[in-house]
Order: C-alpha cells, then sequence, then structure tokens
C-alpha cells in the first residue's frame, strides 16, 4: 500500500468521527508511521486533533477530526 493510499484512508475514518491511535492504524490500516501520515494531513489543511490517551497503561496519541 503506498502513502497517499494509506493517508486516504485514515482521513476518511478520520472524518467518520471515529479516532485513531498508533496501534489501531497498525491494526487496521498497515500504518507504522501513524504521526507521519498524521503530519502530513495537517500540512494539507484538515483540522486533525490530538490528545494523549492511557491505553494499557501507557500514554499515546489519539488522532480525531472534531465536527
Amino acid at each position: 500500500m503506498d502513502i497517499e493510499s494509506q493517508s486516504a484512508r485514515i482521513l476518511a475514518y478520520l472524518k467518520k468521527g471515529n479516532s485513531l491511535t498508533p496501534y489501531d492504524a497498525l491494526k487496521r490500516f498497515g500504518c507504522f508511521r501513524l504521526g507521519a501520515r498524521i503530519w502530513s494531513l495537517k500540512r494539507d489543511g484538515h483540522p486533525i486533533q490530538s490528545r494523549l490517551v492511557e491505553v494499557q497503561g501507557k500514554r499515546v496519541a489519539s488522532y480525531s477530526i472534531e465536527r
């Protein structure tokens, strides 16, 4: 899967009101570098928000688009 289609799938998922953590992105999209995909999408003007959440005792970023 190329980066553009991976980014497009991630963006579509977020636009549906879902949030995404790096672990979720790996399972759903095979994306090992979610932070890089999010950075590119933000650079393109998409209003993606991030917040820290705790998952299995570790703090990770969770990304979403507020409606």
